[in-house]
């Protein structure tokens, strides 16, 4: 009996706390007040009492316990005889038993009375109070609500007012809201609620550490380039805005140590008059020397939207490479792919605008009534047609949404057609003639789709993707633009032409980044232009055999330092050459050089002992002079050895006597002298193809034999890093140039630079923790 008196008495304890904050209680209960507040924190032994025993003689009234359930700050315990205890409301005085000789009443009926609003006074005190505001009313059988307090951690963080301010500055630049916000008065309500000690910060302020996370990251990504092996290769894009100002957009790419690819905006240059010959100097200028890529630069790849032939020329003249005519000049890529595709796209549909027009007032006439969608869903179901494609209207800005649009409506052209006939309001149904070249169309808007998603992935694809989708461009608009169907042919020979211009113009950048592919090599140069040109294919594949083999040349002249750990033991029999060489090339007068400034003869005036023993992957100073651009790097190996077997020739005597194979030494000595050296290429592009999968990385496989190949690896990094397009993975579609709002061309200059070189760093994370974490303040 005493333990379950023990048990109910601790039960409805609990349960009426969740019972007052629920129900019609009329005192307010702090319900985030820990529970010590309304239970006695003190040791309390029990007595005899308050389990339903009456109080002995020896028991003192000071001594007994204090009851802890709640109930009995609205009820007194009143003696009404011998072992006889009462319970007697304060308010309506009613009383109840409590302890009757040896039996314990309990609590429970006590609550009762005080929760279920049987005690009249304060029923009456309940109706005359309005219940506060989203106060719902309850009943006794609900059961008690968990009450969740916060983890005792969280409120012993302290409050830290410049890590919040950093964190609200990290917040404008990731998501594009504006500087202004902190002083919108909606944001500052909305900071008091969550923190009051918070001080709202101003827009200068604001303005100020977003301008400091930007030189911080800036400083981090800056120690980082600097550390990478190759080069760098640059994009120039001009973005808009209605104050008639441009903003030159430059994005790094390059290759770090570890093989991996990247890309960055560096910077964002405002160029107050965009169509000046000489408007974009300026931006590389500062792009170079913010960076220190004055030695480093590769590539400046740009659209010829915004650019002209003395836009580019201008251009040309910062690249500074030893031989400016490195791959015919093509070093300064002036069509940007994507936004090659988006124009071949928008002449396609221009080519169709009346009958593009059609269908897109026919979705419109569907979508923009619930009747009429209605209606038409209806005579699908009739039709059975099993298409699962919805309808929409496109955003004319963004050509895929234009195709899509006309691959769902062509897919529903028999419901069109059907509505035509049942709908009299509708009347600007396609005919059907209509519809088989919409078909036609959206054949080719594939292809050029397909070309245009290898550039909307998370990661940028390395060079060697591009050639596969624009060979495949170029054959089919090869074979289209001479089709029978004067319709077909009619289409695609605007755009062939449109193509054929910039095929002309990067063919060899795309086929040597194929090359470098050991899934492909030659091979499939070989392959696609054989289907593309006929009997001509040999004239092309000759331009890509010398072009690639004239870069790796170039590559050698340009002396690019070799990895530490070079495979000796691959070469043993190649640095044994290079002794006997070494003692007879400091004799030799080097010959005069070409005359043209930067040439490959002006490269080995200063060679020095040093870079003639660095081994036959740069081949020797005597291959360099003898090498011609127009030449195959075959014929210099062939001079090179007639040479080498007259040095060892000479040195005969060096040969040892007495092992009994001295003879031997000789005969090998001559075989080896009798065959071609073949350079680091010519082993590469005569090795087997590595089997096609769908796990292959070509970086990994790069980064597995660079030290097979140290020089072409060096110059597989630069060319698998060049970016054929210069626009944002957001902007791969878009038929207009980008365009920065008004508000974003009131802000400084390097704010505004701030602003969004910093969120394209923020989204890849920091790249080095060389630097401090810590931001210096800065006003404005």
């Amino acid at each position: 009996m005493l333990i379950l008196g023990l048990v109910d008495f601790h039960f409805y304890d609990i349960r009426l706390l969740g019972y007052l904050a629920l129900n019609e209680f009329p005192f307010p209960i702090e319900m985030d007040a820990p529970i010590a507040t309304l239970m006695p924190t003190t040791p309390i032994t029990p007595t005899a009492t308050d389990y339903g025993e009456p109080p002995s003689s020896e028991t003192q009234p000071n001594k007994r316990r204090r009851k802890k359930s709640i109930v009995w700050e609205y009820f007194t315990v009143e003696t009404v005889g011998a072992g006889c205890t009462r319970a007697c409301c304060k308010q309506c005085k009613k009383s109840f038993a409590y302890i009757t000789g040896s039996k314990l009443a309990g609590t429970s009926h006590l609550k009762r009375h005080i929760t279920m609003g049987i005690c009249p006074v304060t029923r009456q005190k309940n109706q005359q109070t309005p219940p506060p505001p989203g106060f719902k009313p309850g009943n006794a059988t609900d059961p008690p609500k968990r009450r969740y307090r916060t983890s005792p951690g969280l409120t012993s963080i302290p409050f830290n007012q410049d890590r919040c301010s950093q964190e609200i500055a990290k917040m404008i630049i990731m998501h594009d809201y504006p500087p202004h916000i902190v002083e919108h008065p909606g944001f500052i309500d909305f900071v008091h609620t969550l923190q009051p000690q918070f001080n709202v910060v101003s827009f200068n302020t604001i303005q100020g550490d977003c301008v400091a996370l930007y030189l911080k990251e800036k400083q981090s990504l800056m120690n980082f380039i600097r550390e990478i092996p190759g080069r760098v290769n640059l994009t120039l894009d001009l973005w808009t805005s209605n104050q008639t100002l441009g903003y030159a957009i430059l994005t790094g790419h390059f290759i770090d140590g570890d093989w991996n690819l990247h890309r960055r905006i560096l910077n964002v240059v405002t160029t107050p008059s965009p169509d000046s010959d000489f408007a974009f100097n300026q931006a590389l200028v500062v792009c170079l020397s913010d960076w220190h890529l004055e030695s480093k630069l590769l590539t400046l790849t740009l659209d010829k939207s915004f650019s002209n032939e003395t836009i580019n020329r201008n251009l040309r003249g910062f690249i500074p490479v030893k031989n400016p005519l490195m791959l015919h000049g093509q070093l300064l890529i002036g069509n940007c792919y994507a936004r090659v595709i988006s124009r071949l796209a928008q002449d396609a549909l221009g080519a169709m605008e009346e009958t593009v027009k059609k269908i897109r007032e026919s979705v419109k006439y569907v979508k923009t009534s619930d009747a009429h969608e209605e209606r038409f869903f209806e005579l699908k179901e009739q039709l059975q047609v099993p298409s699962t494609k919805d309808l929409f209207i496109d955003d004319q800005t963004k050509w895929n949404t234009t195709y899509n649009m006309l691959v769902a409506a062509n897919e529903l052209m028999e419901v069109f057609a059907c509505l035509e006939s049942t709908d009299p309001d509708y009347m600007i149904a396609p005919s059907m003639e209509d519809w088989k070249r919409v078909e036609i169309l959206c054949i080719f808007l594939k292809y050029f789709l397909d070309a245009a998603n290898i550039l909307t992935s998370s990661t940028y694809p390395t060079a060697s993707v591009f050639y596969h989708e624009v060979s495949k461009i170029q054959l089919e608009l090869t074979q289209a633009s001479m089709s029978g169907d004067s319709f077909i042919s009619n289409l695609t020979r605007p755009l062939k032409e449109a193509f054929d211009e910039y095929w002309k113009d990067c063919f060899l950048i795309l086929a040597i980044a194929v090359v470098i592919d050991p899934r492909f090599k030659m091979k499939l140069i070989e392959f696609s232009f054989s289907r593309i040109y006929g009997e001509d294919a040999g004239i092309w594949f000759k331009a890509v055999d010398d072009g690639i083999h004239e870069l790796f040349h170039e590559y050698i002249v340009l002396s690019l330092p070799l990895p530490d750990n070079f495979m000796e033991e691959e070469n043993e029999g190649m640095l044994k050459t290079e002794i006997h060489l070494e003692g007879t090339t400091q004799d030799r007068t080097p010959l005069e050089g070409t005359g043209q400034e930067g040439t490959i003869g002006e490269g080995t005036q200063g060679a020095t002992q040093e870079e003639t023993a660095r081994g036959p992957s740069e081949d020797i100073p005597s291959q360099e002079v003898l090498y011609h651009p127009e030449s195959h790097s075959q014929e210099v190996l062939y001079h090179q050895d007639a040479h080498c077997q007259e040095v060892a020739s000479q040195d005969m005597h060096l040969i040892t006597i007495g092992d009994g194979l001295s003879d031997f030494e000789v005969y090998i000595t001559e075989l080896t002298s009798s065959q071609p050296m073949k350079s680091e290429l010519d082993q590469y592009l005569e090795e087997p193809l590595v089997p096609r999968t769908q796990e292959f990385d070509i970086l990994d496989w790069w980064k597995l034999n660079q030290l097979k190949y140290p020089t072409l690896s060096r110059m597989a990094s630069d060319i698998l890093s060049i970016p054929l397009s210069t626009v944002t993975p957001d902007s791969v579609f878009d038929t207009t140039s980008k365009k920065i709002d008004s508000y974003r061309s009131s802000l400084r200059p390097v704010t505004l630079e701030a602003l969004i070189c910093a969120k394209d760093w923020l989204q890849y994370g920091s790249v080095s923790s060389e630097v401090s974490n810590e931001i210096v303040k800065m006003e404005f």
